[in-house]
């Protein structure tokens, strides 16, 4: 895709140029924010907190936030409260018939949805801002708890979560690529090289042997290697459309493929999954030794490679790829409807309810494979992380999220770069035809 790219156009391309610079500006503001700390936090005790707990839970907490979780910065909560608001919202549209009846009136009806998101955004970051103030009492680590901390804890905290929510709408909208899925790009790439530096530190200790260090490598590399093939790997359904007469002349008949991906819902799933087990585990993670017996329950079955942990973490993955494809990325019923209208058919399927039976067959067959990828992507780097504590950053969660991403990105930098050569190729066109226009008025009398 990379080989593609052209930086002459690139260089030519006003608006795709200031769509990458605000992007990237907006990303620098959720970076700076990352290193502004809530007031009230005893520095010292957090540093010693982050260092013991860094190579268990709380190495997921700090890649989804970027490391601010482990400052306690503004930013500590993420993005994850706006994510999980998406799905609970998405989740009541497929079963509450007024939230369906929305969702088909268009525009409008979008607006509302994301109106009800936003409301549940600000419930479930102030849920879990306050859990999480209390667990940060309870573990210690408030300078002077009390309800002051709590409530100022609190609004700093769903105060930088709904910010980062407008961030991320902000850079889809007027930037380039998914505003929430950048973010947590980003938070990860951010940590990388520490995490890289730390990990051949415990080479050069003997900590960890070298012949794991070089394996780690080559598993990194395969997994990159593994989720381009399958995220570029796709299955095109013959269309066909019928021949029609006007006049003396026959026009139609063309053929065209319906292609569908392999892994129609991307790295979202993903995300999905890994959200909802941060509550819990945020929760447990802060709260200590004083936590309740409840909490170290959670802690000991959803640590890293408990069973219990990779299990759930599957059933995620495997429900919210079938879910977020039959609902937002390959809706059957409208592609079966848009063929339709267009004259479009697969041949030897009828259009309408039929095209879309056989939509949905194919589309799930698909997903069984795709499915088990993000499952395999996901968890085998867990359980190798288990063994030979390896950083979380070199996980199939972070890399599965950060290929996506990158490809995502730049197909649609692809999309502004083709888009922006067919608007010159259309305006040469016209100049060229005035110039042809104009030409003829001139020899015209001399003809005479």
């Amino acid at each position: 895709m990379a080989a593609n790219l052209s930086w002459s156009t690139l260089g030519k391309a006003t608006e795709l140029r200031q769509r990458i610079l605000f992007a990237i500006g907006l990303l620098m503001v959720y970076r700076l924010g990352t290193y502004i700390p809530v007031p009230g936090i005893d520095a010292a005790a957090l540093k010693d907190f982050v260092a013991n707990s860094s190579s268990g839970i709380g190495g997921m907490l700090q890649m989804f936030t970027g490391g601010a979780i482990g400052r306690m910065a503004i930013f500590a909560l993420g993005i994850m409260p706006y994510i999980s608001a998406s799905i609970i919202v998405q989740l009541m549209t497929a079963m509450v018939p007024q939230l369906e009846q929305l969702k088909k009136e268009g525009e409008q009806g979008t607006k509302k949805i994301n109106q009800y998101t936003r409301y549940g955004t600000v419930l479930l970051a102030t849920f879990q801002a306050y859990a999480l103030a209390a667990s940060i009492e309870a573990g210690g680590l408030a300078t002077d708890p009390g309800w002051f901390f709590r409530i100022s804890t609190v609004i700093t905290l769903v105060g930088g979560t709904m910010f980062l929510m407008w961030l991320g709408e902000q850079i889809t909208a007027r930037g380039i690529g998914n505003g929430v899925s950048l973010i947590i790009f980003v938070g990860i790439i951010a940590r990388l090289p520490a995490a890289t530096v730390q990990f051949l530190e415990q080479g050069r200790s003997g900590a960890v042997s070298p012949a794991i260090i070089l394996a780690v490598l080559v598993v990194v590399v395969a997994v990159i290697t593994f989720v381009v093939f399958v995220e570029r790997a796709m299955r095109k359904i013959h269309i066909q459309y019928p021949r029609r007469q006007v006049g003396m002349k026959m026009y139609g008949g063309e053929s065209s493929h319906l292609p569908v991906k392999l892994n129609p819902s991307g790295v979202i799933p993903v995300i999905f999954a890994s959200s909802l087990l941060l509550l819990p585990t945020t929760i447990s993670t802060f709260s200590g030794t004083q936590s309740s017996g409840i909490m170290n329950t959670i802690l000991a079955y959803f640590g890293r490679g408990q069973p219990l942990y990779l299990l759930f973490f599957a059933g995620m993955i495997a429900f919210f790829s079938y879910f977020y494809t039959a609902n937002v990325a390959f809706k059957t019923d409208e592609v079966a409807d848009n063929l339709k209208n267009q004259n479009g058919f697969v041949p030897g399927i009828r259009p309408g309810a039929r095209t879309a039976e056989y939509l949905d067959y194919v589309v799930n067959r698909l997903l069984v494979v795709g499915s088990a990828y993000l499952v395999a992507v996901a968890l085998v780097p867990e359980v190798l992380i288990k063994e030979f504590s390896v950083p979380f950053y070199f996980g199939g969660t972070s890399v599965l999220i950060v290929v996506s991403v990158t490809m995502d990105t730049i197909n649609q930098v692809q999309s502004h770069m083709l888009a922006h050569q067919y608007e010159g190729l259309i305006e040469r066109s016209r100049l060229r035809g005035k110039g042809r226009k104009g030409g003829a008025r001139k020899k015209g009398p001399a003809r005479r």
